[in-house]
């Protein structure tokens, strides 16, 4: 079994997050320091968002979708852990 030694930012690297989305920059995705403010305090929030990574979505940044993420159900908790503490 693997080690899970990858940082988050790794593992949104390895996992072609960052061909959508940068951190302080909106690309075809939003930037995730804008996801962090958007959802800060909001209960539920976390689930919420791993749903999304894991399942996909559309309609709350614009037109464009999101599709669903070749990732477990863990690696979408560190994710959007992550992108929620900036």
């Amino acid at each position: 079994m693997a080690a899970h030694a990858a940082t988050p930012e790794e593992l949104a690297k390895s996992k072609n997050c960052m061909a959508c989305h940068a951190i302080d920059k909106k690309m075809v995705g939003p930037a995730y320091k804008d996801v962090a403010a958007k959802y800060k305090g909001q209960k539920g929030a976390e689930d919420k968002l791993v749903q999304k990574v894991l399942k996909g979505g559309s309609g709350t940044w614009g037109a464009v979708p999101m599709p669903p993420n070749a990732v477990s159900d863990a690696e979408a908790h560190a994710l959007v852990k992550w992108v929620l503490s900036m």
